[in-house]
């Protein structure tokens, strides 16, 4: 097994960013993932004593599937959020910066094109990820996803559509391994080089996977496909950092044995 991708998401229902490499810290999650969020004006989330809170109670794909047609970029040097649409300029936000914070979440809030019920907020803590399993605790919300490309291939041969891998808004891709076998690998140990990750929960996957991530289309149901196929809800697996390293794509995966 190999890597065959690495992936951050800066903010909470946004673009997907590659990256070469990455350094991971032991019980820490993936470096600047989900560490931004919009809420939708239902949550009074505080920054000093964060909570975490329902997905629902944020701007994301699962509900908003018209942010898939922004590509974003985060540069970390300047803590600055490019947003692009095409053939629109790109705009520019300073995310330490106050108004150009209220700025861009008052932007996302009119772009989803509906209803909200409050004022869109950017909210940000140290320390805290808006993972969706986060409300199941800080080992979760610390911990990366993985997706397997044999078993997103294989799903797309049963649904008849070419799934593209990033739908399911994973950190780790890896390729070499039976696809769906990672569902049974909870409990186990992964070893890229000297880094180490437990396998601690299966995905269970939502409504934002049915979105294409390139035309922002609801074209597949993926997670009644996942159903209907599979007999149950999942696709990938979360995992936490237990021995601190980095890991780059094109590193080779080992499976403990059980």
């Amino acid at each position: 097994m190999n890597i065959a991708a690495l992936y951050r998401f800066p903010i909470k229902g946004l673009s997907a960013e590659s990256l070469p490499q990455v350094g991971l810290r032991a019980g820490f999650g993936f470096p600047m993932d989900r560490v931004y969020a919009v809420t939708d004006g239902s949550l009074d989330f505080d920054e000093a004593i964060p909570k975490p809170a329902p997905k629902t109670q944020f701007l994301m794909l699962a509900k908003y599937e018209r942010l898939a047609r922004l590509k974003t970029r985060y540069v970390d040097a300047d803590n600055l959020m490019v947003v692009e649409e095409a053939g629109l300029p790109a705009k520019q936000f300073r995310l330490d910066v106050h108004e150009d914070r209220e700025a861009f979440a008052a932007f996302l809030g009119g772009y989803v094109g509906m209803p909200l019920p409050g004022k869109p907020r950017l909210v940000r803590a140290e320390g805290h990820q808006f993972t969706d399993v986060s409300v199941h605790g800080v080992e979760l919300m610390r911990s990366i996803s993985l997706i397997n490309l044999a078993t997103v291939r294989d799903l797309s041969e049963k649904l008849g559509a070419v799934l593209d891998p990033v739908r399911f808004r994973g950190n780790l891709v890896f390729d070499g391994a039976p696809a769906w076998s990672e569902l049974d690998w909870v409990g186990r140990t992964l070893h890229v080089g000297d880094v180490k990750l437990r396998i601690i929960r299966r995905t269970k996957r939502c409504a934002a996977t049915s979105v294409n991530p390139q035309t922002a289309i609801r074209d597949v149901n993926v997670p009644l496909g996942i159903r209907d196929k599979q007999g149950h809800g999942d696709l990938g697996v979360y995992a936490e950092v237990v021995t601190p390293g980095t890991i780059a794509a094109g590193d080779a995966m080992v499976l403990q044995e059980a």
